[in-house]
């Protein structure tokens, strides 16, 4: 799959739009351009773009320029629905492996196989609290069992036929306005580091900073805990299981300017008390493998690499299976949250065969299997329950790195449907190195929901976009449609109950809203509506969706950055997080 084009920096302040901009509906100034060299923060390098999306992918070249505007053309009255979508499933070549492979077999539904025999070395545990320095966690809420899953998939039973809304935690106040509650300054160091990974519970926002995690009181932000670690972090899970646990991937030591250590550690984070459970490095012979993708399921965490992949026991650090040398299929990366899904690649390079296991996290055995369609041999998860497969099928979908969705019973392996995604059409991005990296796309409450392009509004110059929904049974569109409104933008966020979460990307004179949209009138309500004062929008428009972390609950809404880096900004002071919550 592709990369996103990088997006823009902050438009001038307090000037009015003028010409048209693709993709986005306020004056920008072109993007600066990134540095010869590589960021420490990422192997392979990182932009030096600030507001890149993503850090570019293993194997995989940056993304290329600006996106096109879209000329949109379905109907924009509500209830009305989409024409159908034209033929799909081109075959074509995928991203080959940096392992060639032999022919495979067949996988026989047993354990976890894979290419390389693997050696798991325990690091140091840490068992105690950290309270050096006087930072240390002892808050008694009563709420810590109550976590909010982060990840962009939601909803159970998203396959059984439930698409009524409702249900959800998040209340509509009788005044959505909303104030800063705190900022954390984005620091400054010499070379761009990847600060990739946000949590949120029901008592701490956590946060990776520069070879480090934070956790801050989701209230007034003040500092609950501190976690220093070695090296930067380079991947994270978004998930968060119901003990608080939850697993990053980070480098062992500050790599020089312009380098990389490689990715080849991994830990489980207690986010309750801010500590390491343990950390573990995984060999190929006598070399650390270097990961792409780390992810939580239940009480397992699971590690994938270009090399295959291996399982944790979350609390513990027991290897609860491993890599066999006799197959020659592996695990490129995994999906979490409710249920644990491979990534499967089995074949020589240049015919490579791909497979989305659901599998048992302790044991590793397999449950059921989907033999994705030929010629497609890279695939991310959107969410792995429901489960849902995002594919680049023919390297057609440009940008957004999908062309088709494949909506797949978890139980059977069944295909209930294949959903095209034109990518002049539909926005979301999806990274195929990461695997569940895909973001502004969620699924749940029998749909998958999805933001359209942007396309022209109403007013001059202005730029607007719906989130429309597919049967996830089916494949069709549902006829249900949200609209941004003129110059607002919006991009689906998560699951809440039977309601789709979405943040509505403001125009160039207001603040950004967090709106609830009905799962089943569509009906959109407003949940929270930041400030337009003009420091607080140019702060807030450095961290929108197509580039930044955003997290909401219990009515607030923190954005986070994924990169840290010298200030290259000429119209306000940048922020490693922002957060907003009620105003009163």
């Amino acid at each position: 799959m592709t990369q996103p084009p990088p997006p823009p920096p902050n438009q001038p302040p307090g000037q009015p739009p003028q010409a048209p901009q693709p993709g986005y509906g306020y004056p920008q100034p072109a993007p600066p351009q990134p540095p010869a060299q590589p960021g420490y923060g990422y192997p392979g390098g990182a932009q030096q773009n600030p507001y890149a999306q993503q850090p570019p992918a293993y194997g995989q070249a940056p993304g290329y320029g600006a996106q096109s505007p879209n000329p949109y053309a379905q109907p924009t009255q509500p209830g009305q629905a989409q024409a159908p979508q034209q033929g799909y499933g081109y075959p074509g070549q995928g991203q080959p492996v940096t392992v060639p492979m032999q022919p495979q077999p067949g996988t026989g539904g047993g354990g976890r196989n894979n290419t390389v025999l693997f050696i798991v070395v325990a690091a140091v545990v840490a068992i105690a609290l950290i309270i050096g320095g006087g930072i240390w966690y002892a808050k008694s809420s009563g709420d810590d069992g109550k976590q909010h899953d982060t990840a962009s998939s939601g909803g159970k039973d998203g396959t059984s036929g439930g698409t009524s809304g409702g249900g959800g935690k998040e209340k509509v106040p009788d005044n959505p306005a909303s104030k800063v509650l705190f900022q954390v300054p984005l620091p400054q160091p010499d070379d761009t580091v990847v600060t990739s990974g946000s949590w949120l519970t029901d008592s701490v926002y956590a946060k990776s900073g520069v070879a480090e995690i934070i956790g801050y009181d989701p209230a007034d932000g003040h500092k609950l805990w501190t976690l220093k670690l070695p090296g930067p972090v380079c991947a994270a899970s978004s998930h968060v299981n119901e003990d608080g646990r939850t697993a990053v991937a980070f480098q062992p030591k500050m790599p020089a300017k312009g380098s990389s250590a490689g990715c080849s550690q991994v830990a489980a984070i207690d986010l309750a008390a801010g500590k390491k459970l343990w950390t573990k490095t995984v060999k190929s012979g006598d070399y650390p493998v270097t990961f792409q993708n780390v992810t939580v399921a239940q009480d397992t965490v699971a590690v994938g690499s270009y090399e295959g992949g291996a399982a944790f026991d979350v609390e513990t650090g027991k290897a609860l299976w491993q890599p066999k040398p006799d197959d020659t299929c592996f695990d490129s990366g995994y999906g979490g949250g409710a249920k644990l899904v491979a990534v499967r690649k089995c074949g020589r390079y240049e015919d490579q065969k791909l497979q989305i296991q659901t599998i048992d996290p302790k044991s590793g055995k397999v449950i059921s299997e989907y033999k994705m369609p030929d010629g497609i041999e890279d695939a991310a998860l959107v969410s792995t329950d429901p489960l849902v497969v995002a594919a680049d099928a023919g390297d057609t979908a440009g940008s957004s790195g999908v062309s088709d969705y494949f909506s797949i019973d978890n139980r059977t392996g069944k295909l209930l449907a294949r959903i095209p995604s034109p990518g002049d059409t539909y926005g979301g991005r999806c990274d195929s190195s990461r695997i569940d990296g895909c973001r502004q796309i969620v699924a749940g409450n029998g749909r998958l929901y999805l933001a359209t392009e942007e396309h022209d509004g109403s007013g001059k110059y202005s730029q607007t976009n719906e989130i429309v929904a597919f049967d996830l049974k089916t494949g069709k569109p549902t006829g249900q449609r949200a609209e941004a409104g003129n110059g607002y933008t919006l991009s689906p966020l998560r699951m809440d109950g039977g309601n789709l979460i979405a943040y509505n990307e403001p125009p160039y004179d207001k603040g950004g809203q967090v709106v609830s949209i009905d799962g089943g009138s569509f009906k959109m309500s407003k949940l929270l509506e930041n400030p337009g004062a003009r420091n607080v929008r140019e702060a807030e428009m450095s961290l929108l969706p197509d580039y930044a972390e955003l997290l909401f609950g219990n009515g607030r809404l923190f954005m986070s950055a994924v990169y840290a880096h010298k200030s290259t900004s000429s119209y306000g002071k940048e922020y490693l997080v922002m957060a907003f919550g009620p105003g009163q």
